[in-house]
């Protein structure tokens, strides 16, 4: 875990990575970076069954497993005494949408919220070419697959089948409509994972201030300096606006 204190914070942060990322990834650290900039204490962390400096294994990696870690570090924070709320929220991929949930079930808590490239529902997941019908029944009997990490290719990954049937138990959208906050969206022109599409249903379903931002030409996971800069630009202006 890394706690970047800024002296008479205006606020504090949690950031969440992806599914099997880490909060040294480019794209994570670009947001640090920017909520830091801004005043900001912020709070980054690798989940259980990750990567990085994570305990376990990636095979046994759930979604309620790195949603149960997120809880954990609000948790601990409250004992620390740079500790504020209501925090800011921002998460990429699969902790987009883990800050969502935790926004619907603690909205006292959290000041605004930043889900980049974020799912929506594990049920929508399965309807990507990622998760096909025949990639998913050889999974099942096989019980484990393999793919290439995407942030670094000579990373092989194994996950076990029960990712599957605990992500679908997630799902954004029957709450959405109670997040008055603000939020913004980002999503990549050529997302696979977390297309644009899935993107606007969360989006139409949100009643407050929010903002959808397509980035051109960029992928799920953010990578190229040119789209990191254009996303700080954005996440800069954003928070600045909502401080």
């Amino acid at each position: 875990m890394v706690v970047e204190e800024n002296p008479d914070a205006k606020g504090l942060a949690f950031v969440v990575h992806g599914f099997g990322g880490t909060k040294d990834e480019r794209h994570i650290r670009t947001f640090c970076e920017t909520f830091e900039k801004n005043g900001l204490t912020v709070v980054s962390f690798d989940t259980t069954n990750s990567f990085g400096e994570s305990d376990g294994n990636y095979e046994d990696a759930t979604v309620t497993n790195y949603y149960e870690d997120f809880q954990d570090v609000i948790l601990w924070a409250r004992t620390q005494n740079w500790y504020q709320e209501p925090f800011w929220l921002a998460g990429h991929s699969t902790g987009g949408m883990l800050v969502v949930l935790y926004a619907e079930e603690h909205p006292k808590e959290v000041k605004a919220l930043a889900p980049i490239s974020t799912d929506v529902a594990g049920v929508l997941c399965l309807e990507t070419k990622n998760f096909s019908p025949e990639i998913l029944e050889r999974w099942e009997a096989a019980g484990i697959r393999e793919t290439k990490g995407i942030a670094d290719p000579a990373l092989i990954k194994r996950l076990k089948w029960q990712y599957i049937p605990d992500s679908i138990k997630y799902d954004v959208r029957p709450k959405a409509h109670t997040l008055s906050i603000p939020i913004l969206m980002i999503v990549g022109e050529k997302d696979e994972s977390t297309p644009l599409e899935h993107c606007q249903i969360l989006y139409d379903l949100l009643p407050g201030p929010k903002e959808l931002h397509v980035i051109k030409d960029a992928p799920h996971t953010f990578k190229d300096p040119k789209h990191l800069a254009e996303i700080k630009g954005i996440m800069d202006k954003w928070i600045k606006k909502n401080l």
